[in-house]
């Protein structure tokens, strides 16, 4: 995976810097997507916090990582579809934990089928969908 973040980011004129290798090394170890506090905390004083929101920065404008918002506003970071894989997110309104979930084939296609359907109704074109469920965790339930 790093080969194919090295070769995106070379391929933008982008240095695939210590920093920002160590912001995709706590990415991938994690369950979900993480706050850059959250990843601050993993990664250490490895990286100062300034230059790990630098690092999301352009890591999200090359498209290795891509924002996500939480119901009170926090963005979470995790990485690109295109490295990590379709999937879809459980959110803890009460702790703001995010949970990625995959879902069985058959549930995919019925998503897919109602975002085409939704979409139609606005004269709207889909090439892409995320679903964020939103409830309490096992923690907070």
């Amino acid at each position: 995976m790093e080969k194919e973040i090295a070769n995106r980011l070379s391929d933008r004129e982008v240095r695939f810097t210590k920093g920002r290798q160590e912001v995709i090394a706590a990415l991938v170890a994690s369950d979900g997507p993480r706050s850059a506090a959250e990843l601050h905390t993993i990664i250490g004083n490895k990286v100062p916090l300034s230059s790990l929101y630098r690092s999301l920065a352009v890591l999200e404008e090359t498209g290795v990582v891509v924002p996500h918002f939480a119901t009170k506003g926090l963005a979470r970071y995790e990485l690109a579809e295109w490295l990590k894989g379709h999937h879809h997110h459980l959110v803890c309104v009460d702790c703001g934990a995010v949970e990625d979930v995959e879902v069985p084939t058959m549930v995919e296609r019925r998503l897919e089928t109602i975002v085409t359907e939704v979409a139609t109704t606005s004269e709207f074109l889909p090439f892409d969908h995320a679903l964020e469920i939103e409830g309490r965790c096992s923690r907070c339930a």
